[in-house]
């Protein structure tokens, strides 16, 4: 049985010796899947004391926190995901200050103090905005793992340098920490840290193991005693449990299905009936069916049973369907929905009418140019698909692109697919697994080096060079250069070296799309598409064609007028006596 992430809270809060609590705390445990996906979630916020509106943004922090970060697409990371949300609550606190009465004086607005802890699977997340504190105890070693953000005037002034509400943009201190059993994280305000010592806090949480809450009311009382005339509130969280470092398995009961028969025409299978193969390789095989249900034609994708016992194999191809049902667009392969139990392991999708982009270069050998625009543009909006949702393909190629009768283009078959929010749930063993396609994999991969979206980028890139040329950009050249040296030695071939129609600012964008260093490349890929279009100007400057191809008049001319200097200077030119 797989271990689960278990996680014991206690918290308190008190006003103190203050007339109303400005502080503000919560903390969220879900259950399965979100405590897989998402993890375990606990904030803490601290109001200003020249505001009497603090109180509000403290709370709204918080709360926001907690329900706007379990609503994000369990895709995400957990950097991205805290960071969206962090940025629109600080939108909607600056926002109630610019419309309120405060709009002038905003340390009297809707401005607090955030610390926010995360643990998912066996890492926690650390966010942190102003001068409340996150500690973490491992054995008898406190370590303070925030910065306060308040600038000192004097010994006895001061205020703060950054905290929710005051600007539009916010600057939010971000680190991550491997966890261990036993570990505890203290989160508390000024009222608290700055009366009790870590000495105190852990013979009290000792005390109190087993009521953790109680703990937390006996520190806050503590610091009260000790003359805090702040708003008190602490946090304690102690990690009793981790998941296995493999235990992320999306669909574990999928997993536990036997690998279905060898499909054949007119088979009758799980409520299907299949119609023909249409694809079979090393990885998968791929059949037409019908729906006995809805009489639907649909795409039936199976395991190969060469690779059944390979986990890792498995694990990819279990994720296919869950990354189809989180993408949404038209230029990416759409899953179907199960309507009834399966009985074996496998993968339905839509049925595409068409044919691979493989297929489609074999017929059109020789495409113009706003064929091979429209074709790449609609992959690039399928692309930009993956990227929102922190995916990366990592294996496009003209094999994984269908293009059905109507002209829409889809990516199809996503085993190589990185999902960001995954991949920091399982413990790294190594480099890198190689998954694309060599003539169409960037540079970076051959390096042992993590992908981004600009290494899908780079494939997009070699699919449009190829598919004007019939090339690729580098030859063979580039799954031979393992050293970053070897890669300084790739040499781009010109798109006008096999076509001479088309414009050299093109050529220019595709080479920018296919440079060897991804810092190179572009920043998005709405940028390429921009520059496929429309000749950018500093690609003009630079690849200027010729004289001779400008202008033949004036450069025969010029060559005519200096053959006659060098003929009248050799008829000028004194005889040398012998």
């Amino acid at each position: 049985m797989i271990s689960q992430l278990n996680i014991s809270i206690g918290q308190h809060s008190d006003k103190g010796r203050k007339e109303i609590n400005q502080d503000f705390h919560g903390a969220y445990v879900p259950n399965e899947p979100l405590l897989m996906t998402k993890g375990v979630a606990l904030a803490i916020a601290d109001g200003i004391s020249s505001s009497d509106v603090s109180q509000v943004a403290s709370q709204s922090a918080v709360t926001g926190f907690l329900e706007d970060y379990y609503c994000t697409s369990d895709a995400w990371s957990v950097k991205t995901s805290i960071e969206r949300v962090l940025v629109a609550t600080n939108s909607w606190l600056h926002a109630q200050t610019q419309q309120s009465q405060y709009r002038y004086d905003k340390d009297r607005g809707y401005v607090c103090t955030l610390s926010a802890l995360v643990i998912k699977s066996t890492t926690a997340h650390i966010f942190h905005i102003g001068d409340s504190r996150i500690y973490h105890v491992r054995g008898n070693a406190t370590d303070l793992l925030t910065n306060d953000h308040r600038i000192w005037m004097s010994a006895e002034q001061s205020y703060l340098g950054r905290a929710l509400g005051v600007h539009q943009q916010i600057e939010i201190d971000y680190r991550t920490l491997q966890v261990e059993q036993d570990d505890l994280f203290l989160l508390a305000t000024d009222g608290v840290y700055e009366h009790v010592d870590a000495g105190f806090i852990m013979a009290t949480v000792n005390d109190n193991r087993d009521n953790l809450d109680q703990a937390a009311k006996v520190i806050v009382q503590e610091a009260y005693r000790r003359g805090s005339k702040d708003n008190l509130t602490i946090q304690i969280a102690r990690i009793d449990a981790l998941p296995a470092p493999d235990a992320y398995e999306m669909y574990q009961q999928l997993a536990e299905l036997p690998l279905p028969p060898l499909l054949e025409p007119r088979m009758a299978f799980d409520g299907f009936r299949i119609v023909r193969e249409m694809h079979a390789s090393s990885r998968s095989h791929v059949y037409l069916a019908i729906d006995d249900e809805t009489g639907t034609e649909v795409s039936i994708k199976t395991p190969s049973v060469d690779l059944s016992g390979d986990p890792a194999y498995l694990e990819r191809f279990l994720m296919e369907e869950w990354i189809a049902r989180r993408i949404n667009s038209a230029h990416v392969l759409k899953p179907c929905l199960p309507n009834r139990k399966r009985n074996y392991l496998y993968v339905v999708t839509e049925f595409i009418n068409g044919q691979t982009l493989s297929q489609w270069m074999i017929d059109n050998p020789k495409p113009d140019l706003d064929t091979v625009r429209r074709i790449i543009e609609q992959i690039a909006k399928g692309l930009r698909a993956f990227h929102r949702l922190e995916m990366l393909h990592q294996d496009l190629r003209p094999a994984n692109i269908m293009i059905d009768t109507t002209g829409t283009v889809k990516i199809i078959d996503f085993g190589s697919t990185k999902v960001a929010g995954i991949t920091e749930m399982t413990a790294s063993s190594g480099p890198p697994e190689l998954l694309g396609t060599a003539p169409y994999t960037a540079p970076e991969y051959f390096l042992e080096e993590d992908g981004s979206s600009r290494s899908d980028q780079f494939s997009l890139g070699v699919i449009a060079y190829h598919m004007l040329t019939g090339g690729l950009p580098y030859g063979t050249q580039v799954a031979k250069a393992r050293t970053h040296s070897s890669q300084n030695k790739l040499v781009y071939q010109s798109v006008l070296e096999h076509r001479r129609d088309i414009p050299l600012w093109v050529d220019e964008a595709v080479r920018k799309a296919v440079h060897p260093k991804p810092h190179k490349r572009y920043d998005d890929l709405s940028e390429f598409m921009f520059d496929l279009h429309h000749p950018n100007k500093a690609f003009l400057n630079k690849t200027r064609p010729p004289l001779i191809e400008r202008n033949p008049v004036v450069f025969w001319k010029g060559v005519s007028f200096i053959l006659m200097l060098v003929v009248l200077l050799l008829l000028g030119y004194p005889s040398i006596p012998r």
